[in-house]
Protein backbone atom coordinates (compact mmCIF):
# COMPACT_ATOMS: atom_id res chain seq x y z
CA UNK A 1 0.00 0.00 0.00
CA UNK A 2 1.18 3.78 -0.68
CA UNK A 3 1.43 6.68 1.19
CA UNK A 4 0.23 9.81 -0.81
CA UNK A 5 -0.09 12.68 2.01
CA UNK A 6 1.17 12.75 5.46
CA UNK A 7 0.53 15.35 8.39
CA UNK A 8 2.34 15.46 11.62
CA UNK A 9 1.76 17.47 14.50
CA UNK A 10 4.68 16.75 17.15
CA UNK A 11 7.30 18.52 19.23
CA UNK A 12 9.21 19.59 16.04
CA UNK A 13 8.79 22.19 13.19
CA UNK A 14 7.09 19.18 11.30
CA UNK A 15 3.12 21.09 10.67
CA UNK A 16 3.08 23.83 7.89
CA UNK A 17 7.10 24.98 7.02
CA UNK A 18 8.96 21.55 7.77
CA UNK A 19 12.07 21.87 9.37
CA UNK A 20 13.92 18.86 10.96
CA UNK A 21 17.36 20.27 11.03
CA UNK A 22 16.65 22.41 13.83
CA UNK A 23 15.99 20.81 17.20
CA UNK A 24 13.39 22.11 19.80
CA UNK A 25 14.62 21.19 23.50
CA UNK A 26 12.25 19.16 26.14
CA UNK A 27 11.10 20.49 28.73
CA UNK A 28 11.09 18.46 32.93
CA UNK A 29 11.26 15.34 30.62
CA UNK A 30 8.39 16.28 28.44
CA UNK A 31 8.25 16.89 24.72
CA UNK A 32 4.79 18.70 23.73
CA UNK A 33 3.28 19.14 20.60
CA UNK A 34 3.72 22.71 18.94
CA UNK A 35 0.17 23.45 18.22
CA UNK A 36 -0.58 25.47 14.89
CA UNK A 37 -3.47 28.02 14.51
CA UNK A 38 -5.71 24.82 13.55
CA UNK A 39 -7.35 27.40 10.21
CA UNK A 40 -9.42 24.61 9.24
CA UNK A 41 -11.42 24.11 12.48
CA UNK A 42 -14.38 26.62 13.30
CA UNK A 43 -13.47 28.37 15.80
CA UNK A 44 -16.73 27.81 17.78
CA UNK A 45 -15.54 23.90 17.36
CA UNK A 46 -12.19 24.37 18.03
CA UNK A 47 -12.61 25.62 21.81
CA UNK A 48 -14.84 22.46 22.99
CA UNK A 49 -11.79 20.60 21.70
CA UNK A 50 -9.33 18.93 24.54
CA UNK A 51 -5.82 18.37 23.36
CA UNK A 52 -5.76 14.84 22.07
CA UNK A 53 -9.35 15.69 19.29
CA UNK A 54 -7.76 19.16 18.53
CA UNK A 55 -3.97 17.69 17.36
CA UNK A 56 -6.18 14.70 15.87
CA UNK A 57 -8.44 16.70 13.44
CA UNK A 58 -5.66 19.13 13.03
CA UNK A 59 -3.57 17.02 11.56
CA UNK A 60 -6.33 15.21 9.42
CA UNK A 61 -8.51 18.22 8.08
CA UNK A 62 -5.05 19.41 5.30
CA UNK A 63 -5.74 16.06 3.99
CA UNK A 64 -8.97 16.03 3.44
CA UNK A 65 -9.23 19.15 2.74
CA UNK A 66 -6.94 19.07 -0.29
CA UNK A 67 -8.72 18.03 -3.20
CA UNK A 68 -12.21 17.90 -1.34
CA UNK A 69 -11.11 13.92 -0.88
CA UNK A 70 -13.50 12.08 0.69
CA UNK A 71 -12.00 8.83 2.49
CA UNK A 72 -13.54 5.26 2.13
CA UNK A 73 -12.42 4.96 5.60
CA UNK A 74 -11.38 6.39 8.69
CA UNK A 75 -8.72 4.54 10.89
CA UNK A 76 -6.88 5.31 13.74
CA UNK A 77 -4.91 4.41 16.13
CA UNK A 78 -4.10 5.33 20.08
CA UNK A 79 -3.16 3.68 23.26
CA UNK A 80 -5.04 6.55 25.64
CA UNK A 81 -7.45 9.18 23.37
CA UNK A 82 -8.81 11.93 25.42
CA UNK A 83 -7.71 10.54 28.56
CA UNK A 84 -7.34 13.97 29.90
CA UNK A 85 -10.70 14.76 29.24
CA UNK A 86 -11.82 11.65 30.84
CA UNK A 87 -10.45 12.45 34.16
CA UNK A 88 -11.84 15.83 33.97
CA UNK A 89 -15.35 14.00 33.60
CA UNK A 90 -14.43 11.56 36.84
CA UNK A 91 -13.67 14.47 38.44
CA UNK A 92 -16.77 16.14 37.58
CA UNK A 93 -18.91 13.39 38.92
CA UNK A 94 -17.38 13.43 42.45
CA UNK A 95 -17.62 17.57 42.32
CA UNK A 96 -21.19 17.75 41.50
CA UNK A 97 -22.42 14.78 43.14
CA UNK A 98 -23.49 13.23 39.51
CA UNK A 99 -25.38 16.57 39.21
CA UNK A 100 -25.29 19.27 36.17
CA UNK A 101 -22.20 17.30 34.55
CA UNK A 102 -20.06 18.72 31.24
CA UNK A 103 -21.17 16.67 28.39
CA UNK A 104 -18.13 17.91 26.28
CA UNK A 105 -15.52 16.14 28.48
CA UNK A 106 -17.48 13.40 28.42
CA UNK A 107 -18.22 12.72 24.74
CA UNK A 108 -14.29 13.69 23.88
CA UNK A 109 -13.36 10.80 26.65
CA UNK A 110 -13.38 8.07 24.87
CA UNK A 111 -10.51 7.03 22.30
CA UNK A 112 -12.57 6.70 19.38
CA UNK A 113 -13.78 10.60 19.75
CA UNK A 114 -10.97 11.69 16.96
CA UNK A 115 -11.91 9.48 14.26
CA UNK A 116 -15.92 10.34 15.22
CA UNK A 117 -15.16 14.23 15.33
CA UNK A 118 -13.28 13.57 12.09
CA UNK A 119 -16.28 11.59 10.37
CA UNK A 120 -18.48 14.59 11.63
CA UNK A 121 -16.44 17.69 10.73
CA UNK A 122 -16.48 15.96 6.84
CA UNK A 123 -19.84 14.63 6.74
CA UNK A 124 -17.95 10.97 6.31
CA UNK A 125 -20.23 8.29 6.73
CA UNK A 126 -18.06 5.18 6.07
CA UNK A 127 -16.07 2.84 7.87
CA UNK A 128 -14.86 4.74 10.87
CA UNK A 129 -12.55 2.66 13.70
CA UNK A 130 -10.19 3.09 16.08
CA UNK A 131 -7.62 0.62 17.10
CA UNK A 132 -6.49 0.51 20.56
CA UNK A 133 -3.84 -1.58 21.65
CA UNK A 134 -1.44 1.12 23.37
CA UNK A 135 2.34 0.26 21.63
CA UNK A 136 0.73 -1.64 18.89
CA UNK A 137 -2.13 0.72 18.09
CA UNK A 138 -1.05 2.25 14.85
CA UNK A 139 0.72 -0.64 13.55
CA UNK A 140 -2.87 -2.32 14.09
CA UNK A 141 -4.42 0.62 12.11
CA UNK A 142 -2.11 -0.16 9.19
CA UNK A 143 -2.90 -3.76 9.15
CA UNK A 144 -6.68 -3.19 8.86
CA UNK A 145 -6.34 -1.26 5.96
CA UNK A 146 -4.13 -3.62 4.47
CA UNK A 147 -6.54 -5.93 4.54
CA UNK A 148 -9.16 -3.83 3.86
CA UNK A 149 -7.38 -3.07 0.64
CA UNK A 150 -6.72 -6.64 -0.35
CA UNK A 151 -10.71 -6.45 -0.76
CA UNK A 152 -10.86 -3.21 -2.50
CA UNK A 153 -7.91 -1.55 -4.39
CA UNK A 154 -9.46 1.06 -5.85
CA UNK A 155 -9.91 2.77 -1.86
CA UNK A 156 -8.42 5.42 -0.12
CA UNK A 157 -8.57 5.39 3.47
CA UNK A 158 -7.15 8.18 6.26
CA UNK A 159 -4.83 6.59 8.63
CA UNK A 160 -3.41 7.88 11.83
CA UNK A 161 -1.74 7.42 15.55
CA UNK A 162 -2.25 10.01 17.89
CA UNK A 163 -1.53 10.06 22.17
CA UNK A 164 -1.27 13.19 24.40
CA UNK A 165 0.51 13.77 27.34
CA UNK A 166 -1.67 14.08 30.06
CA UNK A 167 -1.09 14.59 34.07
CA UNK A 168 -3.02 11.73 35.47
CA UNK A 169 -1.22 9.20 32.71
CA UNK A 170 2.09 10.77 33.14
CA UNK A 171 2.43 10.48 37.03
CA UNK A 172 0.97 6.82 37.07
CA UNK A 173 3.59 6.16 34.42
CA UNK A 174 6.45 8.06 36.81
CA UNK A 175 5.52 6.20 39.76
CA UNK A 176 5.76 3.03 37.43
CA UNK A 177 9.34 3.79 36.59
CA UNK A 178 8.72 4.64 32.85
CA UNK A 179 10.22 8.22 32.92
CA UNK A 180 12.84 9.45 33.95
CA UNK A 181 13.78 10.62 37.53
CA UNK A 182 16.41 12.82 36.60
CA UNK A 183 16.29 15.76 34.63
CA UNK A 184 17.62 14.49 30.84
CA UNK A 185 17.89 17.07 27.98
CA UNK A 186 16.16 15.42 24.83
CA UNK A 187 19.59 16.65 22.68
CA UNK A 188 20.97 14.33 25.34
CA UNK A 189 18.95 12.19 25.30
CA UNK A 190 20.78 8.58 24.27
CA UNK A 191 23.60 9.58 26.50
CA UNK A 192 21.53 9.20 29.73
CA UNK A 193 21.86 6.11 30.44
CA UNK A 194 19.65 5.09 33.08
CA UNK A 195 15.98 3.22 33.75
CA UNK A 196 13.17 5.71 32.18
CA UNK A 197 12.95 8.09 28.74
CA UNK A 198 11.18 11.53 28.30
CA UNK A 199 7.82 11.63 27.44
CA UNK A 200 5.95 12.92 24.36
CA UNK A 201 2.86 13.43 22.32
CA UNK A 202 1.98 13.62 18.62
CA UNK A 203 -0.16 13.18 16.04
CA UNK A 204 0.56 11.44 12.33
CA UNK A 205 -2.27 11.10 9.93
CA UNK A 206 -1.68 9.64 6.07
CA UNK A 207 -3.51 8.99 2.97
CA UNK A 208 -2.93 5.55 1.56
CA UNK A 209 -4.45 3.30 -1.17
CA UNK A 210 -3.41 0.81 -3.30
CA UNK A 211 -2.60 2.94 -6.29
CA UNK A 212 1.69 3.91 -6.68
CA UNK A 213 1.29 6.20 -9.12
CA UNK A 214 2.59 9.53 -7.42
CA UNK A 215 3.28 7.95 -4.23
CA UNK A 216 5.10 9.21 -1.65
CA UNK A 217 6.32 5.97 -0.38
CA UNK A 218 5.22 2.42 -0.30
CA UNK A 219 4.06 0.65 3.15
CA UNK A 220 5.60 -2.92 1.85
CA UNK A 221 5.56 -5.08 5.17
CA UNK A 222 4.34 -4.63 8.75
CA UNK A 223 5.22 -7.23 11.67
CA UNK A 224 3.89 -7.30 15.45
CA UNK A 225 4.39 -9.52 18.23
CA UNK A 226 5.42 -9.56 22.14
CA UNK A 227 8.08 -10.59 23.66
CA UNK A 228 10.18 -10.62 26.64
CA UNK A 229 13.34 -12.10 25.46
CA UNK A 230 16.30 -10.26 23.10
CA UNK A 231 17.06 -13.49 21.58
CA UNK A 232 13.42 -13.92 20.53
CA UNK A 233 13.03 -10.24 19.27
CA UNK A 234 16.22 -11.15 17.19
CA UNK A 235 14.93 -13.99 15.93
CA UNK A 236 11.50 -12.57 14.66
CA UNK A 237 13.14 -9.53 12.95
CA UNK A 238 15.47 -11.64 11.19
CA UNK A 239 12.40 -13.59 10.16
CA UNK A 240 10.98 -10.34 8.72
CA UNK A 241 14.22 -9.61 7.54
CA UNK A 242 14.37 -12.94 5.32
CA UNK A 243 10.67 -12.63 3.57
CA UNK A 244 11.61 -9.40 2.12
CA UNK A 245 15.29 -10.58 1.19
CA UNK A 246 16.61 -7.44 3.83
CA UNK A 247 19.79 -10.49 4.37
CA UNK A 248 20.82 -10.10 0.87
CA UNK A 249 19.78 -6.68 0.02
CA UNK A 250 19.93 -4.91 3.24
CA UNK A 251 17.56 -1.84 4.16
CA UNK A 252 19.29 1.72 3.49
CA UNK A 253 18.32 3.13 6.51
CA UNK A 254 17.59 1.32 10.16
CA UNK A 255 15.12 3.87 11.76
CA UNK A 256 15.67 2.62 15.62
CA UNK A 257 13.06 3.41 18.23
CA UNK A 258 15.74 3.65 21.25
CA UNK A 259 14.72 5.85 23.78
CA UNK A 260 17.13 6.78 26.33
CA UNK A 261 16.25 3.77 28.67
CA UNK A 262 18.99 1.62 29.26
CA UNK A 263 16.71 -1.51 29.90
CA UNK A 264 15.65 -1.80 26.68
CA UNK A 265 18.73 -1.01 25.08
CA UNK A 266 19.53 -4.72 24.27
CA UNK A 267 16.34 -5.04 21.97
CA UNK A 268 17.17 -2.12 20.06
CA UNK A 269 21.39 -3.51 20.14
CA UNK A 270 20.24 -6.96 18.47
CA UNK A 271 18.62 -5.75 15.62
CA UNK A 272 21.40 -3.78 14.78
CA UNK A 273 23.72 -6.81 14.91
CA UNK A 274 21.48 -8.30 12.05
CA UNK A 275 22.57 -5.36 9.80
CA UNK A 276 25.62 -4.48 8.06
CA UNK A 277 27.99 -1.85 8.22
CA UNK A 278 26.24 -0.63 4.58
CA UNK A 279 22.77 0.43 6.67
CA UNK A 280 22.85 3.76 8.29
CA UNK A 281 21.03 3.85 11.69
CA UNK A 282 19.16 7.01 12.75
CA UNK A 283 16.92 7.60 16.07
CA UNK A 284 13.78 9.88 15.99
CA UNK A 285 13.18 9.76 20.11
CA UNK A 286 14.86 12.53 20.60
CA UNK A 287 12.36 14.68 18.33
CA UNK A 288 9.09 13.02 19.80
CA UNK A 289 9.57 11.82 23.19
CA UNK A 290 8.15 8.36 24.25
CA UNK A 291 4.33 7.82 23.63
CA UNK A 292 2.86 4.89 22.48
CA UNK A 293 2.13 5.71 18.86
CA UNK A 294 6.00 7.41 18.21
CA UNK A 295 5.91 5.28 15.44
CA UNK A 296 3.09 6.83 13.29
CA UNK A 297 5.64 9.71 13.73
CA UNK A 298 8.58 7.21 12.99
CA UNK A 299 6.61 6.72 9.28
CA UNK A 300 6.14 10.29 8.62
CA UNK A 301 9.78 11.32 9.41
CA UNK A 302 10.77 8.22 7.23
CA UNK A 303 8.82 9.72 4.48
CA UNK A 304 10.73 12.93 4.86
CA UNK A 305 14.48 11.58 5.48
CA UNK A 306 13.11 9.97 1.33
CA UNK A 307 12.60 13.21 0.07
CA UNK A 308 15.10 15.61 2.06
CA UNK A 309 17.88 13.92 3.65
CA UNK A 310 18.79 12.77 6.91
CA UNK A 311 19.32 15.36 9.57
CA UNK A 312 22.98 15.19 11.39
CA UNK A 313 21.31 14.96 14.82
CA UNK A 314 19.03 11.99 14.30
CA UNK A 315 22.41 10.25 13.13
CA UNK A 316 23.90 6.88 15.08
CA UNK A 317 25.85 5.58 12.11
CA UNK A 318 25.95 6.77 8.58
CA UNK A 319 23.97 6.09 5.56
CA UNK A 320 25.94 5.66 2.19
CA UNK A 321 23.03 7.25 0.94
CA UNK A 322 21.93 10.51 2.12
CA UNK A 323 18.62 9.81 1.12
CA UNK A 324 17.22 6.22 1.55
CA UNK A 325 15.84 4.54 -0.54
CA UNK A 326 14.18 1.56 2.18
CA UNK A 327 14.03 2.26 5.61
CA UNK A 328 13.24 -0.40 8.04
CA UNK A 329 11.50 1.12 11.10
CA UNK A 330 11.64 -0.67 14.53
CA UNK A 331 10.11 -0.15 17.82
CA UNK A 332 9.89 -1.51 21.42
CA UNK A 333 7.12 -0.18 23.64
CA UNK A 334 8.22 -0.69 27.49
CA UNK A 335 9.75 -4.02 26.08
CA UNK A 336 7.41 -5.96 25.68
CA UNK A 337 5.52 -4.84 22.68
CA UNK A 338 7.47 -4.87 19.19
CA UNK A 339 6.56 -3.98 15.71
CA UNK A 340 8.77 -3.21 12.33
CA UNK A 341 7.66 -1.51 9.23
CA UNK A 342 9.40 -1.53 5.83
CA UNK A 343 9.10 1.46 3.72
CA UNK A 344 10.40 1.76 0.02
CA UNK A 345 10.54 4.94 -1.98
Amino acid sequence: MYIHDAALISPQESFGDIDLESLASSSDNKMLVKEPAYPDIPPNILRRMGKAVRIGVGSALPLLNKASWNPDGIVIGTAMGGMEDCIRFLNQIIEYDEGQLTPTNFVQSTSNAIAGQIGLLTRNKAYNITHVHRGQAFENSLIDVMMLLRENSKAEYLVGGLDEISTYNYNIDFLAGCWKEEDCDNKELYECRTPGTIAGEGSAMFRINSNPQNAQAAISDIIVFQARDPQQVQNRIRQFMERNALITEPPDLFLSGENGDIRNLGYYTAIENLLPGSTGIARFKHMTGEYATATAAAVWISVQLMKAGLPQHMIKRPAQDPKPRQVMIYNNFRGLQHSAILLKA
